[in-house]
């Protein structure tokens, strides 16, 4: 397997997140949805955007076609059977181009299809020339290539080309090849036409994969946001863009872009972000050990291969029962407050306490402590006093009292769901006093029917952010008591007293 730089030095990226990434189990878009990650994706510098199948029916029309009206610098396009009625459908929805999908394996031409692979050429042929006549940009997607014949591959990737294609590209399907499989075929196709790439994670390689592709000569690479898709997933856009960013200094997107994209489909889609995933998981830039927060506090690079700021994020130092007194002491004067040698060694021994019990301990906790050891008493600036919520057949709505300085507010709002609402109701309430959520996870701590869930956010406020959570069996009341202990914390002016709330 080639393991030197990429041959092609203008490695374009397709994200048929819009596509394949739907057809995740339980994942549905509405158009709406489809419109604003597209333009997000589009902005980010995206090359190709598979927008959905138009070949779905009705409403998929609809949505590609809203986003075809959006006239983006990406290349729109729409996934195609080898049927001249999905074509027509596509050109009728107004894509750029189309994905032209065809069988390639033994297993998808006699079984699936129930054809031979006489038919599978003269018809790849016949639909590329129908497309080019109107117009389209044409990707041959070879269907389960990585389980096809070597000859038959070829052979039908020259037919694509000969009939007009803009690439033929690897399908591995079903995660199924090896890095050293996916080098050698690409070479091979390379040597014909243009050639792209698709794989997908089952076998845990679908990165590896799509880097072998690239290596071997494939200009243009498939992948999803998050990595989201069927079974396993297809490879991660966001990690294919780093990979090659920091590994071959080649920029494909605006890397700043990528966690902004992944929080955007991660929750369009109602699929929370695996803490430890790369790039944009709540762990990926966070520094617990107490020999890494040293370290990191000494050199920002010391346990980082690039900085987070490279893909939009922030590094975070967590405390728990890893935690040093350096890594203390910084999380205290990022939140302006100055301790004595001794004290810091007892919020410190407090902190590991808390961790030892499986707590994750946020500012709010360390503050806590640190009020508690240096024997401050703090005045609240907002506090829930009320809160009641209802949901059901109707509109979510939910009402807030709450403390703001001397006075006290009350205020209604209604949302998508009770919490929606109540964090519409709560911002209300506020007035001008102002807060950007940037960060929400739920986790159930207990089991049964009786759960009690923790809510942890982080907000953020100015140049300043805090993390905060809230424990309860309602998620609604959880989120409301986070969003506020947050909110409360983040009202401290440079010297670490209380500052007044907004009028």
């Amino acid at each position: 397997m080639q393991t030197s730089a990429p041959p092609n030095d203008d490695v374009q990226l397709l994200d048929t997140t819009l596509r394949d990434g739907e057809q995740a189990p339980g994942v549905s878009l509405t158009a709406e949805q489809k419109v604003e990650i597209a333009r997000a994706l589009s902005e980010a510098g995206v090359s190709v955007i598979e927008a959905g199948s138009a070949c779905t029916g009705p409403g998929e029309q609809r949505a590609i076609k809203r986003v075809t009206e959006l006239e983006l610098d990406a290349t729109v396009t729409s996934f195609a059977r080898g049927v001249q009625h999905d074509v027509d459908l596509a050109i009728d929805a107004g894509v750029d181009g189309i994905n032209l999908v065809v069988p390639a394996s033994d297993r998808h031409i006699e079984t699936k299809v129930g054809t031979s692979k006489a038919d599978v050429r003269q018809t790849t042929a016949e639909l590329v020339e129908y497309a080019k006549d109107h117009d389209l940009w044409v990707e041959v997607i070879g269907e389960d290539g990585s389980r096809a014949t070597e000859d038959f591959l070829d052979d039908l990737a020259a037919v694509s080309h000969d009939a007009g294609a803009d690439r033929f590209a690897y399908a591995d399907t079903v995660g199924h090849a090896s890095p050293d499989q996916v080098a050698e075929s690409v070479e091979r196709l390379a040597a014909l036409g243009p050639v792209s790439v698709h794989t997908h994670d089952d076998l845990g390689l679908a990165l590896m994969n799509a880097l072998a592709g690239v290596g071997a000569g494939a200009e243009l690479v498939h992948g999803t946001v998050n990595g989201v898709g069927e079974r396993a997933g297809n490879v991660a856009l966001e990690e294919v863009v780093i990979s090659l960013f920091h590994g071959y200094n080649m920029e494909t997107v605006d890397t700043e872009s990528l966690y902004g994209l992944s929080v955007l489909v991660a929750d369009a889609m109602g699929l929370e972000l695996p803490p430890n995933k790369a790039v944009s998981g709540q762990n990926a830039f966070a520094h617990e050990s107490g020999i890494h927060t040293d370290g990191t506090l000494k050199d920002e690079r010391m346990y980082e291969p690039y900085p987070p700021e490279t893909v939009g994020r922030e590094r975070r130092l967590v405390l728990g029962k890893h935690a040093g007194k350096a890594g203390v002491q910084a999380a205290l004067e990022e939140q302006n407050v100055s301790v004595e040698d001794d004290q810091l060694e007892e919020i410190a021994s407090r902190i590991k306490a808390l961790g030892e019990r499986g707590k994750r301990v946020t500012d709010t906790d360390l503050m806590a402590i640190a009020e508690d050891v240096t024997d401050v008493d703090r005045e609240r600036q907002v506090e829930l006093l009320d809160l009641t919520a209802a949901s059901g057949s109707g509109t979510p709505t939910a009402s807030v009292r709450l403390r703001v300085g001397d006075a006290e507010r009350v205020a209604s709002g209604t949302g998508s769901g009770p919490v929606d609402a109540a964090m519409k109701a709560v911002k209300k309430a506020l007035g001008n006093l102002t807060f950007h959520l940037q960060e929400y996870h739920v986790d159930a701590i207990t089991g049964g029917t009786d759960a009690v869930v923790t809510v942890e956010v982080t907000l953020s406020r100015g140049d300043r952010s805090v993390t905060a959570t809230g424990s309860e069996a309602d998620i609604t009341l959880g989120s409301v008591h986070a969003i506020v202990d947050g909110l409360d914390r983040l009202l401290a002016n440079e010297d670490g007293t209380a500052v007044p709330a907004d009028d």
